[in-house]
């Protein structure tokens, strides 16, 4: 197994991504690259680039006079992120899935039993994170879509703080266990414009809960 090496500033943005995700640094918040930098003892230069990184993840937003904040969630930019990643990741799946291997439906399986234990568990930093990102992935990994896959790997980023509010507040606790079953069943069995369907749902589903879970919210305020 090769061993990754990560530079500073992987190191802080990964820090910095992971308070903005658990809500740690909440919509609006400031994000003061000297305090940051005295908080996870380095330089403001990993920081500004941390930052800049983030800002490509949709997770931080540069303003004029004002510097960086933590990006507002909101119901409209959900529906985009979320419709683009349906009719994207159907689109690989339906690439890959005739290709996938015995091997590939092994691994597959694998995730998803781990998957399913870090829901069980209550782990949702690993259930939308890594976890469910590797699970899908594998089902995607014989598109050869390169352009397509890099795509969705930026949606998934920038959804990724949406998908963690839709398991921890919007039912996805409840659902996403049954539903990833459902997915690799319907890719085992080769039913492709099926399988493709499902996912499409999978991810138009959790749009609308997570919308209404934001609009209720906004509704609040």
């Amino acid at each position: 197994m090769a061993i990754e090496h990560k530079t500073r500033t992987q190191l802080v943005a990964e820090a910095i991504r992971e308070k903005i995700l658990l809500g740690e640094l909440k919509s609006g918040a400031p994000l003061r690259q000297a305090a940051l930098a005295q908080e996870l003892n380095v330089s403001r230069i990993p920081v500004r680039e941390a930052l800049l990184q983030l800002e490509s993840e949709g997770l931080v937003n540069f303003e004029a006079h004002k510097g960086a904040t933590v990006t507002e969630v909101s119901a409209s930019q959900v529906d985009e992120i979320f419709d683009l990643r349906a009719l994207l990741e159907a689109e690989l799946l339906r690439h890959s899935l005739t290709k996938l291997t015995d091997a590939d439906f092994c691994e597959a399986e694998a995730l998803l039993q781990d998957l399913e234990a870090a829901m069980a568990a209550g782990d949702t930093q690993a259930a939308t994170g890594h976890l469910n990102s590797a699970f899908h992935a594998k089902l995607y990994s014989r598109a050869q879509r390169p352009q397509t896959r890099e795509l969705v790997e930026q949606f998934s980023k920038n959804s990724e703080r949406y998908v963690r509010m839709h398991i921890l507040l919007a039912g996805g606790l409840d659902t996403a266990p049954e539903e990833h079953r459902e997915l690799l069943k319907l890719c085992r069995a080769q039913r492709v414009d099926d399988a493709c369907a499902f996912l499409y749902r999978h991810i138009s589903g959790a749009k609308d809960d997570i919308k209404e879970l934001l609009l209720t919210m906004e509704a609040q305020d």
